[in-house]
């Protein structure tokens, strides 16, 4: 089987009013992304896609297409797609960077591997280890009342935990965070998520407060991602978990929290690693140090939500009933851009059991949102 074409379609789809995240970076009303179809000669066509809101990611579609028809597109071009280890080392060295567009490939990857044997996605990573990925929502850095409203919403559809964006200032974050946690009652779970928007004293100040005052239950990215240290500093002076998302890109990013001791989750991304396969690595490195994953978010569509469900049911290193992940496209958009969306029920996500990723594209949908 050899690759003889990659077909790519920028996309814009409008996010749910429930799921308009404002945080530390900015407001998110719409998603930027770039799909891929993988083709070959024997007509298995591999889906990919890559998330492309460049303040999250650094990439953009326009960046995207560009970096796959200069660069990886002729280093794929007559390889055997099934051979995903070797070509993921392939398009490293073709480009440096661009995690993203080199993760939307690498799904297409595994898609095309997992039609041609037949198999799920999740059966080629070794099988499941949780029959459903628990998932969480992410309220947005929104005024008090409003991120209550959101809330209960998200109890409405069956959720059992959330995360509410902070990082913007501290006064309005502890009143958001508190609104939540009236809204949710004691027993839900309540985490922060500040995308790197404190400094590492008022992260420390803070944490303790909604620690004390609204008992979340872990904080994400505290500080940014430019010294470890801070990391380190903050972990050792809260009383919760502390998560890694920014300041876990790379495999070798992984390795120096695990070493310095900054973190107790580190949050694993399909797009921001590379691809799956990436994503499993860092899984493993965090279980061989005594730490755990949660599979984190760039709000993606229905293509790359399936990836991140077959990646954390088959990955036992990503403790989603801990911490659940944020495979969020299947409710947080206008349309995931799907023929059939993942199955959701009570506060889980389903990976698909048909060949591959197991999804299809609804091409009218996609031809309505294409731009």
């Amino acid at each position: 089987m050899k690759i003889t074409a990659i077909e790519k379609i920028p996309v814009r789809v409008p996010i749910r009013p429930e799921f308009q995240i404002r945080g530390a970076l900015g407001l998110h009303t719409e998603s930027p992304f770039l799909l891929l179809k993988v083709r070959t000669d024997e007509g298995i066509t591999g889906l990919g896609e890559v998330s492309a809101t460049p303040v999250w990611s650094g990439e953009d579609s326009t960046t995207a297409a560009h970096v796959i028809s200069n660069f990886l597109e002729p280093a794929l071009l007559g390889e055997d797609p099934r051979d995903i280890e070797r070509l993921t080392v392939k398009m490293r060295r073709a480009v440096a960077n661009h995690p993203f567009t080199k993760s939307g490939l690498e799904i297409a990857l595994w898609d095309i591997l997992g039609k041609s044997v037949n198999l799920p996605v999740y059966r080629l990573l070794g099988g499941a280890v949780r029959e459903a990925v628990t998932i969480k929502m992410s309220v947005s850095g929104a005024e008090p009342a409003r991120a209550a409203q959101l809330a209960e919403w998200a109890v409405s559809k069956g959720l059992t935990a959330l995360k509410v964006k902070v990082g913007i200032e501290p006064e309005g974050d502890v009143e958001r965070v508190k609104a939540v946690r009236a809204a949710v009652g004691p027993s839900f779970r309540v985490g922060a998520d500040a995308n790197g928007g404190w400094s590492p004293r008022t992260a420390i100040h803070t944490i303790r407060r909604l620690k004390d005052e609204c008992d979340i239950y872990f904080a994400e990215q505290p500080v940014a991602p430019l010294d470890l240290q801070w990391l380190v500093d903050v972990r050792r002076n809260v009383p919760v978990p502390v998560m890694a998302d920014e300041s876990c890109y790379t495999l070798q990013d992984a390795m120096a929290i695990a070493r310095a001791g900054a973190a107790d989750i580190l949050s694993v991304y399909v797009g921001k690693g590379g691809g799956i396969g990436p994503a499993r690595k860092m899984a493993a490195i965090a279980e061989a140090a005594g730490l755990t994953c949660t599979v984190g978010s760039n709000l993606e569509l229905g293509i790359a939500c399936a990836a991140m469900a077959h990646l954390a049911t088959a990955t036992i290193g990503i403790g989603a009933e801990e911490f659940p992940c944020d495979i969020l496209g299947t409710l947080a958009y206008e349309h995931d851009l799907l023929a059939e969306t993942l199955e959701f029920n009570n506060g889980k996500i389903r990976a698909p059991h048909k060949p591959g990723l197991g999804v299809e594209l609804d091409e009218a949908a996609v031809a309505r949102y294409r731009g």
